[in-house]
């Protein structure tokens, strides 16, 4: 990473170098001219003889000529100096945002190959220890779920990934029916407090809410917003899934009480690769392509998704979709 900024600030040092050496001729040529300008101004007003009675009339038009040019020369500079600066503006923005770009997706590559890794070598190793050794039945099914678990975190990136790039290419086709949105969401939370057994969800979710939508989409999306509030908060701490009616709006929270999210990252978590933090802090699991996901299922069903803060610690995820009466 230190060497990726080392390359950056080089990359914007060359740049500034150059676009001063650009105003600067700029600035060099139109002095130039003008200076070019006063010395033919001179010579044309020595041709002149004093005792010609068109005298002054000539020496007008040469102060006029002189004006005249000098406005030229003046407007032409300025024309150029802006549309110089214009795209200096649009250039720096361009680098700014693929030097930013790849930063992300290096780090994206960094964690993907991590998160890949991870679940395979558990895996591997749980059934190695299984067909090696001995073990009581409890054991095995210690290893066996925890197997499973693994299986299904792997599962769940693959997915993302496959989804991810299906949004970009727009090679998803959305398959919309009415769902009910109750049931959908008590199976999600059934899955999840069966796979983390040590974990605690306390669901409130109002029955009989149908909603217009793509199942396999509403379902990823909140997969990914619980798997999120299991990522960033403590494993004795609660998380609150519930489900109300308001207005025909659906509205699912998921509610941690882990660190939060700070103000200034609110804006950006919703952004593909993007995760919270420096580098030196992102130590929990994750790609930054949960959230960005979400945002895009939310976007596809004309619904919306808010961040706000836990009063408890923690956030607080609002889903919002229009329910079918």
């Amino acid at each position: 990473m230190f060497k990726l900024e080392k390359k950056t600030n080089r990359i914007y040092i060359i740049y500034w170098i150059l676009l001063s050496y650009v105003v600067s001729a700029l600035v060099w040529w139109l002095i130039a001219l003008n200076k070019q300008n006063e010395q033919m101004s001179v010579l044309k007003k020595k041709e002149i003889l004093k005792n010609d009675i068109l005298f002054f009339e000539k020496e007008k038009n040469i102060n006029e000529a002189k004006k005249r040019k000098t406005a030229q020369y003046y407007g032409e500079g300025a024309t150029f100096l802006l549309l110089i600066l214009a795209g200096a503006i649009f250039v720096f923005r361009a680098i700014r945002k693929e030097l930013r770009l790849s930063a992300e997706q290096k780090s994206f590559l960094m964690a993907i190959t991590h998160e890949l890794k991870t679940p395979i070598a558990i895996s591997k190793l749980n059934l190695e220890t299984i067909q090696k050794h001995k073990l009581t039945n409890e054991q095995q099914v210690k290893l066996l779920s925890n197997t499973l678990a693994e299986t299904n975190r792997l599962d769940t990136l693959c997915s993302n990934l496959l989804l991810s790039s299906q949004i970009e290419s727009n090679g998803y086709s959305v398959a919309k029916e009415n769902i009910n949105l109750s049931e959908l969401l008590n199976n999600c939370a059934t899955t999840y407090t069966n796979r983390f057994l040590n974990r605690v969800f306390n669901t409130n979710i109002q029955k009989e809410i149908f909603v217009f939508g793509d199942v396999f989409l509403l379902q990823m999306g909140i997969n990914n917003l619980i798997e999120n509030a299991i990522k960033y908060s403590e494993k004795e701490k609660p998380i609150n899934i519930i489900l109300s009616l308001s207005k025909n709006i659906a509205t699912i929270k998921i509610i941690d009480e882990g660190k939060g999210i700070p103000d200034l990252d609110k804006n950006l978590i919703f952004n593909k690769f993007y995760r919270t933090g420096n580098d030196a802090t992102k130590t929990s699991k994750g790609t930054g392509l949960g959230l960005y996901i979400v945002k895009k299922i939310c976007l596809t069903h004309d619904g919306n998704i808010t961040i706000d803060n836990n009063p408890k610690g923690g956030s607080i995820f609002t889903f919002a979709l229009k329910a079918l009466k």
